[in-house]
């Protein structure tokens, strides 16, 4: 099935818009990652992004030119079984969850305190968002919380999200994380979930009461309208990871033929402490590849480790991947490599370890680093291995939660740890049943292995999906069977380097 979705532009707003879907194969210029794939959309330009959708799943589309997901610009989609398919679960209808945070700030306030010095941090969001709506400085539930104050519920733009369900049914929730900053929990009053697919991947099904969800991921779980028919329930989502300084987003489960305006009766169900990383990392450990999943090949022939700190560069903090902290070209790496422009990036070849004698538990001892636009150059059709390690930030006693996103490609996910990943390590990664995902979380503190095979020719990034961190560097570009990319179109070169060239005719 192919699929078009058009892009126009206002006249103050340049774009790119990342179609969350895997893997592009064969439209690597369709990614939607500026200066990566493709020039940014200039004002009141349109571009036409058609791909090939060769999976079903939960997705969505975010832009990918500066903070501009932080702006609002994100949606969902869906794709369902084709024709004839069938999903490997039942249930009688469907409900769409699309999760995110909301600054008072504009996004461009945001970027400049980030780049200044000293650093002025973007802070906690306002609200957070279910399906676009939230609250500030009120709450659906002040009737059952002293000292809240009630949301004025007003109809329009200001309702709360209602999820309409008939009693002794079984719902799909899709649910997605677009999230600038925070690691959320979701809970549904009374209803326990089963997990049942993460980014766009049946997992062994599974059931829990409470669920995280970090930015870039995708989940459905199915839930049972077995509760008592003369109620509502609530629908909470809170933050995990970081302290929580932005109060719980509440949605209403209604059931019909019950009014929606009637307020459950019992307080909302509350996330676990924001730094129970053990409830998180149980979580996380019971994702599992649903039998007939494709199982990783099990010789790697390169293993990459990319060390994540905090660091500075000429006073400014900056986050660092092996020292590197990533700065884009302004001519898309796809054009530059393809047509093999020279000093159109910086061509050393990235470190691939860091130092044996780095201690992740403390905060750098030297903390300068440098600023690069490196390329990690894979061997096309190869098996990959990385392993994300992550590290004490510049404060002692501070190493935050990072969720790591992989354009291009799914992966496995063969294991986690705490501590500095070791050889001896390796013999815990899980080859029998690892789940195939594009996001995974590190821990604080701790590390996370993948696997992947280079097959898909391109220019890709993999970077952490928190907008600030990677607005300050912490992200990776990866390359693969560059050279067998044909028919770029023009449109996505006319930037930089390869726009110079199309303007003198210069270029096949």
């Amino acid at each position: 099935m192919c699929v078009c979705v058009c892009v126009s532009t206002f006249l103050y707003l340049m774009v790119n818009v990342l179609i969350s879907l895997r893997p592009q194969l064969g439209t690597p210029w369709a990614d939607g990652t500026a200066s990566i794939s493709q020039c940014a959309i200039d004002p009141e330009e349109t571009f036409i992004y058609e791909f090939k959708v060769d999976k079903p799943g939960t997705y969505f589309y975010h832009g990918h030119y500066g903070m501009q997901r932080a702006a609002g610009l994100y949606g969902s989609l869906i794709v369902d079984v084709a024709d004839g398919e069938k999903e490997p679960f039942d249930y009688d209808g469907e409900l769409n969850l699309l999760l995110s945070d909301w600054y008072h700030q504009n996004v461009q306030a945001q970027m400049l305190g980030l780049s200044s010095k000293p650093l002025r941090w973007i802070g906690e969001p306002q609200s957070l968002l279910i399906n676009g709506r939230g609250q500030y400085n009120c709450s659906l539930a002040a009737h059952l919380i002293p000292g809240s104050r009630t949301c004025k519920r007003r109809r329009g733009e200001c309702e709360p999200v209602v999820l309409r369900v008939l009693p002794n049914k079984t719902y799909r929730l899709r649910i997605a994380s677009t999230t600038s900053l925070s690691s959320l929990n979701l809970a549904i009053e009374h209803h326990k979930m089963m997990v049942v697919e993460a980014d766009g991947n049946y997992v062994e099904p599974f059931f829990v009461f409470d669920m995280d969800i970090y930015s870039g991921e995708s989940y459905s779980v199915l839930i049972t309208t077995d509760q008592a028919p003369s109620s509502n329930y609530w629908l909470s989502v809170g933050v995990r990871g970081r302290l929580p300084q932005t109060q719980p987003a509440l949605a209403i489960l209604n059931y019909q033929p019950n009014s929606p305006s009637k307020l459950p009766s019992s307080k909302p169900p509350i996330a676990p402490t924001w730094n129970d990383y053990a409830h998180s990392k149980s979580f996380s450990y019971k994702i599992l590849a649903r039998q007939g999943t494709p199982k990783p090949p099990t010789n790697p022939v390169r293993q990459i480790a990319l060390l994540n700190t905090q660091n500075k560069i000429n006073g400014c903090t900056k986050w660092s991947i092996n020292n590197i902290s990533l700065v884009l070209p302004p001519t898309p790496y796809l054009g530059s490599m393809r047509y093999r422009l020279k000093n159109a990036f910086d061509d050393r070849k990235p470190p691939e370890n860091f130092a044996k004698d780095y201690d992740v538990m403390k905060p750098p001892k030297n903390p300068s680093s440098i600023q690069g636009s490196n390329v990690y150059k894979l061997e096309f059709n190869s098996t990959v291995d990385v392993i994300l390690q992550n590290a004490n930030a510049l404060s002692y006693n501070v190493s935050e939660i990072h969720p790591w996103h992989l354009h291009g490609h799914d992966f496995w996910v063969l294991g986690y740890g705490d501590g500095r990943f070791s050889k001896k390590d390796v013999t815990k990664f899980n080859l029998r049943n690892p789940p195939l995902r594009n996001t995974v979380v590190i821990f604080p503190y701790g590390w996370t292995a993948i696997r992947f095979v280079a097959d898909n020719p391109g220019v890709w990034a993999f970077h952490c999906h928190i907008e600030p961190h990677l607005h300050m560097g912490m992200g990776v570009v990866l390359a693969e069977g560059v050279e067998l990319v044909n028919k770029i179109p023009k449109e996505t070169l006319a930037c930089g380097m390869t726009g110079k060239m199309l303007m003198r005719n210069h270029l096949p």
